[in-house]
């Protein structure tokens, strides 16, 4: 799987032109709250979580409103499998009451907005801004869609990347 192969595809030793071995390792941005996607609400939400997971990161996801089953369902499977208590936390509810408190939460570290509704984008993004959170939100004008989980965007490392941090360590040699 992808978990111990991050560090050595994204990290690596930097070559620098004095007395010091530079090398950087991605880490973990720390704690992700995740909207699921309205639609695909069981591929859309396994994607997003996946990637964020693989990073290392512990996850705080807001479930499909229209159709919460297969989240509360990946929560029962969660709580009997080896995934520790507390790693992916799950909660459903309106995203109206509930986008503002999560985005704005000053001990959440990153948001990912793929799923979250156009009315509600605005202020989850500026509420995330108040404390510094990371953003990762779908490109620019694609919809909410199934389409958007599969093939290509599927196999790619975005999904990863969005919420690792690349931590630089200048080493010196010698004395």
């Amino acid at each position: 799987g992808w978990p111990d192969k991050i560090p050595a595809v994204l990290g690596g030793t930097n070559p620098v032109a004095s007395s010091h071995f530079v090398f950087t390792i991605p880490e973990p941005t720390g704690v992700v709250a995740i909207v699921a996607p309205e639609r695909s609400p069981l591929l859309g939400l396994v994607t997003r979580l996946a990637g964020v997971l693989a990073g290392g990161n512990v996850a705080i996801l807001l479930a499909s409103e229209a159709s919460p089953l297969p989240a509360v369902t990946l929560a029962e499977t969660l709580a009997v499998s080896d995934v520790p208590a507390g790693v992916v936390n799950i909660l459903t509810g309106r995203r109206s009451e509930l986008m503002p408190h999560l985005a704005r939460h000053a001990d959440i570290d990153g948001v990912d907005l793929w799923g979250c509704p156009d009315d509600l984008l605005a202020d989850a993004e500026r509420g995330a801004a108040e404390h510094v959170a990371r953003i990762a939100r779908r490109p620019h004008g694609e919809k909410d869609r199934a389409s958007a989980f599969e093939g290509e965007r599927g196999e790619r490392i975005d999904g990863m990347t969005a919420f690792l941090e690349m931590k630089t360590v200048w080493h010196p040699i010698g004395s």
